[in-house]
Formats: C-alpha cells, sequence, structure tokens
C-alpha cells in the first residue's frame, strides 16, 4: 500500500499565515520609528547636533579686544602720558556644564577658591547641554592657576582686561566708569558712555577643527578675524591742575558744609578743558559702593542754576557793544525799579544814588545792569545772550550735558529782560558760563570747548582736535573795556577775596536765590555761591568758574566762590611761573 503524504487542514495554514503578517507589521513599524527619528534629528534637530558635532570635532573661540585707555599729560613733560583709565589683566571662569562629569564634587571644590556660595554655583554646572555658564568676573592669576591644578573637565577661563582708574576719584565725573550690565561689560557716564564705541573696539573669532583628542590640527581648515583693539584717548586735562582743582574743590565743599560744588579751568585762547571738577564725587574703581547714584552726574556740565549776579558782566557786554553806554556812563539808583506792578531792589535793598557802569559791577547793583539792558531793549538784549551760548549744548564729548533755558527771553517782554539782565528767571550750566567768561578773555571771540586733545587708533595713528571759533559774541575793544571794568570788581568790588596780590585778576560774583519747589518765589535759607574770572588781564593763561551750592555757614558768594577762585588762581599763576604784574607790600 503506497503511502500518503497528508497535508496541513486549513486552520493550520491560516495561523502560518498570521504569524507572517505579525512579522510584516512589526518589521513596518520598527522601520516607520527609524524614518521618523532620522526625520527628527535630520530636519527638526539638525540645528542642535550640528551644533554638537561642530564641538566635537572644531575649535570655536571669541576673540576679545583690547578697551582704548584714557591719558592726560603734564606741563612740566607734554610727551609723557597719564593713564586716568587703564586696564589690569583678570579672567573670567567659566563653565561648558555638558562637559562636567560630576557638578556636585566640582561646585565643593571652585566655591571656596571663587568666594561664592555652592549654591550659586550648582545650578549652573548642572544645566546639561548647555555650552557656556559665567562663573566669576575679575579673578586674579593665583586663583586661576589653583583652579588649573584641579584639572576639572568643563572648567575654563579666559583672560579679559578689568577697568582700573590709578587717580581714584580725581576726575570721576569726566571719566564715569566701565561696568556690568548683565554679563556685558560697557562704558557708563562720562567718557566712558560717551566714546563706548571706540574704546571698546571690535570682536574677533577664531575657527579651526579639532582632532579626537580635542587639539587643534595644524593644517586643518581654519578660519580667524583678528580684534581690532579700541582707540586710546589724550585729554587736554592737565594732570596737576585737575588734582589741585578737585582737591581744593573738596576742601572748600566740606569747609562750607556745603551740599556740593564744581570748578572749570579752560585755555582762554582754545577754550581746552583743563580741568574739571564735581563734589560729592566718588572712586570708579568702586563705582557699586555709593549710596546715592546721582553721584555719577557731572555738575559742571549737567545741573542747571539761575546763575545770579556773575550773570551781569554778559548784559553789559551787550551795552557797551552796541555803544549805549560807557564805563563812566552814569544813573541815579534809587534803591529800586519799578516794572508795571513788580518792583526790583538791590540786594543790599539801599539806594546808592549817582553811580557809574564800572560802579554797578563793583557794586553788584540790580538797578544799574537794569538800567544798562534798557538801553538796548528785550531783543537786542536775547540776542547777545545767545551769542555767548546759552540756551544751547556744546557737545563736548561727555556724557550728561544740559542746555539750561533762557526760552523767556524770547517773550521780549521789558520783565523778564530785566531779571535775566541780573541772572534770574533763566538757567544756565557751569560750562556755559565758563566758556562765556572765557570770550570775554579772548577778545570777544566765542570757542568750541572740547576735552580731547587726540584719538589715537590700534595702528598708532592719531586724530587731533583742533580749535574752532563759533562766533564773534562781541568786539575785540568790548571785550578789553569790560575786562578793565572786571578788574575793579576784584580790586574794589566784592570779588576782592578772589584777588592775587601783585596780579591784576578780572572777575565778578554771584550769590544765587534758588526757586522754592512748592510754589512760586525763592527760597530765603537757600543759595548758590559763584565766581567766575580770568588772569592775568592783559595775556590770561586761564579762565575759571567755581560754584558752591547751599554752603550752611556764609551766605554771600564773596565769602565762598570768590576765596576758592582766590586760592585756585594763586595755583595756576604760580604752576604757570607768570611773575607779578606789579610789587607787592
Amino acid at each position: 500500500m503506497v503511502g500518503r503524504i497528508r497535508r496541513g487542514s486549513k486552520p493550520e495554514r491560516r495561523k502560518s499565515y498570521d504569524r507572517i503578517d505579525i512579522l510584516r507589521a512589526v518589521v513596518f513599524v520598527f522601520a516607520a520609528l527609524i524614518i521618523v527619528r532620522l526625520s527628527d534629528i535630520q530636519i527638526f534637530q539638525h540645528s542642535f547636533y550640528e551644533a554638537l558635532a561642530a564641538d566635537q570635532h572644531s575649535l570655536s573661540e571669541k576673540l576679545f579686544p583690547k578697551r582704548g585707555e584714557i591719558f592726560v599729560r603734564d606741563k612740566d613733560d607734554d610727551q609723557k602720558l597719564y593713564p586716568l583709565a587703564a586696564n589690569k589683566v583678570f579672567y573670567l571662569v567659566y563653565a561648558e556644564p555638558k562637559r562636567v562629569e560630576d557638578a556636585k564634587a566640582a561646585t565643593e571644590k571652585l566655591a571656596p577658591l571663587l568666594e561664592l556660595e555652592e549654591e550659586e554655583i550648582l545650578p549652573r554646572l548642572e544645566k546639561e547641554n548647555d555650552l557656556y555658564e559665567p562663573l566669576k568676573h575679575q579673578v586674579t592669576q593665583e586663583v586661576v592657576d589653583q583652579i588649573a591644578q584641579l584639572e576639572l573637565s568643563g572648567i575654563e577661563y579666559q583672560e579679559e582686561f578689568f577697568r582700573y582708574y590709578p587717580e581714584n576719584n580725581i576726575g570721576a565725573h569726566l571719566l564715569g566708569f566701565v561696568g556690568f550690565s548683565g554679563d556685558i561689560k560697557a562704558g557708563q557716564y562720562g567718557l566712558e558712555e560717551y566714546w563706548e564705541k571706540e574704546l571698546a573696539g571690535e570682536y574677533g573669532y577664531l575657527q579651526a577643527e579639532k582632532d579626537a583628542q580635542g587639539r587643534w590640527i595644524t593644517f586643518g581648515t581654519k578660519l580667524l578675524e583678528e580684534a581690532k583693539d579700541g582707540d586710546d584717548l589724550i585729554l587736554t586735562v592737565d594732570r596737576t591742575v585737575q588734582y589741585e582743582a578737585c582737591k581744593t574743590l573738596n576742601e572748600s565743599v566740606q569747609k562750607h558744609g556745603a551740599d556740593g560744588g564744581s570748578v572749570i579751568i579752560i585755555n582762554p585762547k582754545t577754550s581746552a578743558i583743563l580741568a574739571m571738577c564735581g563734589s560729592p564725587d566718588f572712586d570708579p574703581n568702586k563705582y557699586n559702593e555709593v549710596e546715592d547714584i546721582n553721584v555719577y552726574i557731572n555738575p559742571a556740565t549737567f545741573y542747571i542754576y539761575e546763575p545770579g549776579s556773575v550773570f551781569k558782566p554778559f548784559t553789559m557786554a551787550a551795552a557797551l557793544d552796541q555803544g549805549a553806554v560807557s564805563p563812566s556812563t552814569t544813573y541815579e539808583d534809587t534803591g529800586s525799579v519799578e516794572i508795571g506792578k513788580y518792583t526790583i531792589k538791590n540786594s543790599d535793598g539801599q539806594a546808592h544814588g549817582i553811580n557809574t557802569m564800572t560802579q554797578v559791577l563793583e557794586q553788584s547793583l540790580n538797578t544799574g545792569i537794569i538800567f544798562a539792558a534798557r538801553t538796548i531793549g528785550p531783543e537786542k538784549f536775547e540776542d547777545y545772550i545767545k551769542r555767548f551760548g546759552f540756551g544751547e549744548k556744546y557737545d563736548l564729548e561727555i556724557n550728561s550735558e544740559a542746555k539750561g533755558n533762557i526760552s523767556s527771553l524770547a517773550k521780549h517782554s521789558e520783565i523778564y529782560m530785566a531779571t535775566g539782565s541780573f541772572g534770574q528767571g533763566l538757567s544756565v550750566t557751569l560750562l556755559q558760563l565758563t566758556n562765556a567768561f572765557a570770550s570775554i578773555a579772548n577778545n570777544g571771540k566765542l570757542m568750541q570747548p572740547y576735552i580731547i586733545d587726540e584719538r589715537v587708533n590700534a595702528d598708532g595713528f592719531g586724530t587731533k582736535t583742533e580749535p574752532r571759533m563759533i562766533r564773534q559774541a562781541i568786539t575785540s575793544k568790548t571785550a578789553t573795556t569790560l575786562s578793565a571794568m572786571l578788574v575793579n570788581v576784584v580790586r574794589n568790588g566784592h570779588g576782592q577775596r578772589a584777588g592775587v596780590p601783585g596780579y591784576f585778576i578780572a572777575g565778578k560774583t554771584g550769590t544765587a536765590q534758588v526757586a522754592n519747589q512748592d510754589g512760586p518765589g525763592y527760597d530765603p535759607n537757600i543759595t548758590v555761591g559763584s565766581f567766575c574770572g580770568f588772569g592775568p588781564v592783559d595775556n590770561p593763561a586761564f579762565v575759571m568758574c567755581v560754584r558752591i551750592d547751599r554752603p550752611r555757614d556764609v551766605q554771600w558768594a564773596e565769602s565762598s566762590a570768590a576765596p576758592l577762585f582766590g586760592e585756585l588762581a594763586q595755583f595756576m599763576l604760580n604752576y604757570y611761573g607768570i611773575p607779578p604784574e606789579e610789587s607787592v607790600e
């Protein structure tokens, strides 16, 4: 009997087909997952993996420029430069968290060296896939050496230049400081902020291939863009004059228990700034330790005030220039002037009888200066005040400059002309006052004030600032006549304590009232004392304005600002070696 081969039944064949279908489905799902994952990697996370691969196979470094420095000169050696703002080398310690092997162990070792709490460091090191986390700036070489010895993976450091101010608080308002805004360093206030772009320079970068050990492949593909160092600034400021002016100002403010003060000294022929100081000041090396950030503001250029009688010479200049009065022109002082419903009196409340225009300045008579203003009228008066540079900024190339306010004069009202003639109802800065006095000392020429003598780029090429005349404010004859009248103010009038024995010094006091904050009128208990002048009168070597804010022990400028001016004028004459013009008994 021939045997038969028995075939499987239908149910058994069905089971076999089901197994194949399941296997096909599994393979299909697995393939689909691979496709989805590859799509995610290649499309949606392409940038991340590209950066990860680049980090494994290439080196990328940001190249930091050297910040430009700020220098001044000294009269005795004008070829030598003295730094007011320099650079010191410190280090930034940072982490690459994705390379850190043991975040907790690294934190325990770093915290005491960096003088930070572990709670400040650990969260930064635990950030997975983070490429950069700054830990601390201004780390010394000694600490960096200790960190290097620990050989912690993912902990790096790089050189950075830290701003250093060798003269401490001397010139702080001029300079400002370099501070951090988040993790970014930038100049703030003064020259540091105004010239931030030029001082900071431009970043460079380096990109190159790495081998498996993370080393730079010498002959691999590389891309280098050198950093461009910042420009250096050389100021017109004289180091010795600046030091003496700031020191003497601070002493005077303390002596009078004043709220503050300021001083500006300039070259009368060019309007180059020789010194500029404010009090109270600050140490830009420790800028973050100040109690009131308003101390950063430069009072000599930013604070405006009603100048008072120190403004009278400009009114007299206008009348002289128009030929409306002469030094010997007389008027009768009855002690007051009626203008509409207003009565204006002299500061002492007295009538002084017949006086010349020279005596008006000597005795600082409000009625007399109103007489001079009336001879030319409101429109001419406004025109001359503008000629002297009031009501406009000079763009001195330092941060924080105000333009003052002389808008009341545009009304061409007699009352506004009258109050403006003796420095009320309008506001000015000390910079404007100083430069206006400089025009009197400079034969009527109003010059553009400047503080940058030369700008030197990283290649050593310098750009000098050339003196520039803005306009002829008054004629040379008027300037000479007014200068002689101002000498009499110092010799015979309220400015005697500003004088220097043996020299002809020209100048004018000003005791300004301060407007009430809560209503009309002026606070009887607050004054601002000013004195502006120049010398020697026949060939001025300096022009100077000083201001003392709210002195507590004296009321009048002749007892606060005038002595400060006299002390600094004596120094200036000695410093420049100018011999006395007459014998001193």
